[in-house]
């Protein structure tokens, strides 16, 4: 998500006011795709879902080792509007309990965001599954709130079915954008945990910080959602957040019964959170100690 113009903040007061039209405006960049998927004749045939491999262009700014391009599985699955939906499982920790479901922020895919998620899984001991929004990467379709719910469903039972992970051992992880599919699943099935990194309460509260009240009209409506999340949820939010206001974060906070102790990185701004020593530290102490005791 990148700060509103005066422009388009006059648009959002001179337009109705509908959910799609301020989802638009405050938060939808698919960048221009930095990978393709190719047909792979080893891994079996590609309309049955598999059979793909990543060919990422010179725009994902990272060129794979064999090493690495040996732990990534990708694949297609289809969401329930109809939308082709782009998946990736990295190996990171093959005997990890935990599989993290990453749900990326905006103006990226996952060709951009594999290198991260190599070294994020490898750090904190868990694999992880991550997907493309409708309309970024090879996810068909155009962004939009109910493809974005839609999106996360469908990478959801592509990551029970076709891995047969169990919802007990999966993490939910939203980024910044991915907070709102990530909450949005989080209060309709249980898992093992729930991260939420840069969150947003709500479109509005976004684009007018002064709004205390959620409208019908709203989109990401965050914090009507979080109180039914029945998992542990760890919120992490920088305090010089120059995207979504720290606000946001201790709102969701006090709103969440499930929250266990927050991470507020002093200084951090929207983007550089994980820059901080304490993030890896406060990631690794919530699933390698807390949730190793919940889970016996």
């Amino acid at each position: 998500m990148n700060g509103l113009s005066l422009s388009e903040l006059c648009c959002l007061f001179c337009c109705p006011p509908c959910p799609s039209r301020i989802a638009a405006k405050l938060a939808f960049l698919p960048p221009e795709p930095t990978y393709t998927f190719l047909p792979d004749p080893e891994a079996g045939p590609a309309a049955s879902g598999g059979g793909w491999k990543l060919h990422l262009t010179e725009r994902a700014e990272f060129q794979y080792s064999q090493r690495e391009l040996d732990m990534t599985e990708v694949f297609l699955t289809r969401s329930s509007r109809g939308n082709r939906v782009g998946c990736m499982y990295i190996r990171c920790a093959p005997n990890s309990r935990f599989t993290v479901l990453f749900s990326h922020g905006n103006a990226v895919d996952l060709g951009q965001m594999s290198s991260f998620y190599i070294g994020l899984g490898t750090r904190i001991n868990c694999n992880i599954f991550s997907y493309d929004y409708s309309g970024y990467g090879v996810s068909t379709g155009k962004p939009s709130e109910k493809n974005l719910y839609a999106d996360i469903d469908a990478a959801w039972h592509a990551l029970r079915t076709r891995y047969g992970i169990s919802p007990e051992n999966i993490i939910l992880y939203g980024q910044s954008i991915g907070t709102v599919p990530t909450v949005d699943l989080a209060s309709r099935y249980e898992c093992a945990a729930v991260v939420l990194h840069s969150p947003l309460t709500s479109g509005m509260r976004v684009a007018f910080p002064d709004t205390k009240k959620t409208y019908c009209f709203d989109a990401f409506p965050n914090i009507e959602k979080v109180s039914k999340i029945t998992s542990p949820v760890l919120i992490i939010h920088g305090t010089e957040d120059e995207v979504i206001d720290f606000s946001h974060g201790l709102a969701l906070f006090e709103r969440c019964p499930k929250a266990v102790e927050p991470l507020w990185v002093e200084g951090a701004g929207h983007n550089d959170i994980e820059l901080y020593s304490q993030y890896l530290e406060r990631l690794r102490r919530f699933i390698g100690q807390e949730l190793a005791v919940q889970h016996g």
